[in-house]
């Protein structure tokens, strides 16, 4: 990443935020002067959500589930892999208690069997996660002109109207993508897309057609004014409702009135959408904070064009040059609290949109996002709701059984 704009100096009073039993830290808003701590010292004194933490406690092992999941349907032949397989790529999967153990964490999606043509055991899926799968599979195809309209908006938030190939590929599942997307959606819609060659050696550009045209398109935070205004009980003054976007904080925050005044203040503070075309850069604080604004509608926007309402920050982090954005984006989630929220759980840092989110589910699902849930309630369900006996039998090590049969009927078809 590029270095960061600062266009705060000097040391951070404490201001604006109260935590319930904890202890107060230095929290950075763009509006206010800028903590001279490092981002990683940032991100330790972030608040945490307890939703959404507990949210991403289930997402550390779905993440793994996919990635053993997408193993085994690679070969459409035969939809089984190797526990040796597995076991050799377990520190590369981050199974840290070895493959045959997170396999067992998780009976409803996997099942482990030994075949005795090739003497060793092997894994399948379950009939319920063939299910998800296929489901999941069958709203992707049925999603595709949604799909299609999704890549001409990102494509339209950059102002030369391309993105890098491989900055798609990063975030295919998180815009609801087939695996085939090259071919589904970007040659067969010629007359949308166009593929041309990057400056550099062996990479692509995605570009929009000259003659499709962004004007028309609005952003989503959009409609929430329109909603908003319409409301008998609007939370925000209708005057300000202009630049406004909706905010909301975790149980447990506590804002001071300097805090909300600033949050007031930069309500209303007039940006460019991130379909409109930005005029020259300010160097004024006006327009540094103007330009900051920006760059949350486009990360505000981009998060809300994907199918679960979040991203790995490093994913879109693959899009900030192209987008315009000159800020640290990982930062900018953070400034923003009432909007974003950021996880560090799972090695990795990922961004949800709050307004998104209810309870820790979607508050409007679509079906690519309801076939995903089903898997992680399978992860969720662990070994829960399998009779006794099969889970004793599970927990004396199924792979060693099969083995020990294996010998016992080798034992007794020997001359005695």
């Amino acid at each position: 990443m590029s270095n960061r704009v600062c266009i705060k100096k000097g040391l951070l009073p404490l201001m604006g935020v109260k935590f319930m039993g904890r202890l107060e830290h230095p929290t950075r808003f763009p509006m206010c002067v800028r903590s001279k701590t490092t981002s990683s010292q940032y991100v330790a004194s972030r608040f945490r959500d307890p939703t959404f933490e507990k949210l991403m406690d289930n997402y550390k092992n779905l993440v793994k589930v996919i990635s053993i999941q997408d193993l085994i349907l690679a070969n459409p032949k035969n939809q089984s892999v190797s526990i040796d397989f597995l076991s050799k790529l377990s520190q590369k999967l981050h199974l840290n208690r070895g493959a045959t153990a997170f396999l067992r964490k998780f009976p409803h999606i996997f099942h482990i069997y030994y075949d005795h043509s090739k003497l060793k055991p092997f894994c399948r899926l379950t009939d319920a996660a063939l299910g998800v799968t296929r489901q999941e599979a069958v709203a992707i195809n049925a999603s595709l002109p949604v799909v299609v309209e999704r890549l001409v908006r990102i494509l339209s938030m950059s102002a030369s109207r391309m993105v890098p190939l491989r900055a798609v590929f990063k975030v295919w599942k998180e815009l609801g993508l087939p695996d085939d997307f090259e071919d589904s959606v970007i040659s067969a819609n010629s007359g949308v897309f166009q593929l041309c060659d990057g400056h550099e050696q062996n990479t692509h550009l995605l570009k929009l057609v000259d003659g499709v045209s962004r004007n028309g398109i609005r952003a989503a935070v959009e409609d929430w004014r329109v909603v908003e205004c319409c409301k008998e009980d609007c939370s925000v003054d209708r005057t300000e409702m202009q630049f406004s976007f909706k905010q909301g904080y975790p149980p447990g925050m506590r804002l001071r009135k300097n805090f909300k005044a600033k949050v007031k203040e930069w309500q209303r503070l007039p940006y460019v959408g991130p379909y409109e075309v930005p005029g020259e850069k300010k160097k004024s604080k006006a327009g540094m904070m103007a330009m900051e604004k920006r760059a949350v509608s486009i990360v505000h926007e981009f998060l809300s064009l994907t199918v679960e309402k979040m991203v790995e920050v490093e994913k879109i982090s693959q899009f900030r040059k192209w987008f315009g954005i000159d800020l640290n984006i990982r930062d900018l989630f953070l400034d923003h609290p009432g909007i974003f929220y950021l996880s560090t759980k799972g090695k990795r840092h990922t961004v949800f949109l709050r307004e998104a989110y209810e309870r820790g589910r979607l508050i409007e699902p679509n079906p690519v996002y309801d076939a995903r849930r089903r898997l992680l309630d399978l992860v969720v369900l662990g070994r829960r709701g399998l009779p006794a006996v099969n889970s004793k039998l599970e927990d004396s090590s199924s792979c060693h059984q099969a083995r020990q049969e294996e010998n016992q009927q080798r034992h007794d078809l020997s001359p005695s």
